[in-house]
């Protein structure tokens, strides 16, 4: 399967009023990258099933990559990825899911393929969705939320201002290792930016 596609799935939740939620970092590294691959954000995703789907290239020539924000709310992301997975034909070593990840500082950016899920219900649900745990996660740290807080509440309100202030950079160097991932193979992207963050 050396030559199928990747199937990379940025997650949040639909509706302008989770827009900016650190729970939604997902939706908004997957909206650089669709810039990436050509045309506006805006223009280049279409639906289909049940998320959004823009399909390019990074660079001419290299593999196919297929961008999904599932639009069925996050902790049944599964029901979008795995259908998509399937329709393509991608095996989950080809997905890369890129998720918030309450147990990194802000803006640390780490790849790995496989393990729990740390209590990240969209990652649940995905891999109860494909079956499999096996698949590739691009983690953008939030940080742990002050105080008593709790996790969910922390994880659906915006970004503080001090912290949006950084937030294109990291988005940016998020999307940068994402994109590695496909060029240069999990470890080679690993070896670079996990030196970064």
């Amino acid at each position: 399967m050396a030559d199928s596609p990747y199937l990379i799935a940025g997650l949040g939740n639909p509706g302008a009023k989770y827009a900016g939620n650190r729970h939604n970092v997902g939706f908004m590294i997957a909206d650089l990258l669709a810039e990436r691959v050509g045309g506006s954000a805006s223009a280049a995703w279409k639906r289909k099933g049940r998320a959004e789907v823009c399909e390019g290239r990074f660079v001419i020539g290299g593999p196919k990559v297929i961008l999904v924000k599932p639009m069925t709310f996050m902790n049944v992301s599964g029901q979008a990825v795995a259908p998509l997975a399937s329709f393509f034909k991608i095996p989950p070593e080809r997905i890369i899911v890129v998720h918030d990840e309450l147990d990194l500082p802000y803006g640390v950016v780490r790849l790995k393929s496989g393990g729990g899920e740390g209590g990240h219900n969209g990652l649940r649900s995905i891999s109860q969705s494909l079956g499999t745990k096996a698949y590739v996660r691009a983690r953008f740290g939030v940080g742990r939320p002050p105080g008593r807080m709790d996790a969910a509440a922390y994880v659906l309100k915006d970004f503080s201002a001090s912290e949006r202030t950084q937030l294109p950079l990291f988005v940016d160097l998020t999307a940068d290792a994402v994109s590695e991932v496909v060029s240069a193979g999990l470890t080679g992207a690993q070896n670079k930016y996990h030196a970064l963050s």
